[in-house]
């Protein structure tokens, strides 16, 4: 598999139709300490290949899934722990992992359950431009 051989790098997979997600892509992209983050949209060929590699159920994924170092991370912990590459101050969010996972998470899916609803939706995933199509797993 083509873009197994690069799943040593973290991975976000994000949901690539949800104005959220892409917004938060584009957060990130700009706050990023180095260029060492990759992205894959959920739908794409490499996020659907990450998701059988890791053995996750496709329709049991809601938004965002963070791979570094072969473990998979999911909600509030995904977003918390893809912080730290992160310039500061987001990098300081890192530190509510110490909050208890139930309320990180239960704020984490009321979110993700209306963000269709909440920041709308689109047709297609998103392409990226040509200058950050190298950070896109295809």
């Amino acid at each position: 598999m083509k873009n197994m051989e690069r799943s040593h790098e973290p991975v976000l997979l994000f949901d690539g139709v949800c104005n959220l997600c892409n917004s938060s892509v584009q957060f990130i992209l700009k706050h990023e300490k180095e260029e060492k983050l990759k992205f894959a949209a959920i739908q794409s060929e490499s996020g659907k290949e990450l998701l059988s590699h890791h053995h996750i159920d496709p329709t049991r994924t809601d938004s965002v899934i963070f791979i570094e170092n072969d473990k998979v991370y999911f909600m509030s912990d995904a977003v918390l722990t893809l912080t730290r590459y992160l310039n500061f101050p987001w990098s300081f969010s890192k530190h509510f992992l110490i909050v208890p996972r139930s309320f990180r998470d239960f704020i984490y899916k009321r979110i993700a359950k209306n963000r269709y609803r909440w920041f709308g939706k689109k047709d297609s995933c998103m392409i990226p431009t040509p200058a950050l199509r190298k950070r896109f797993l295809e």
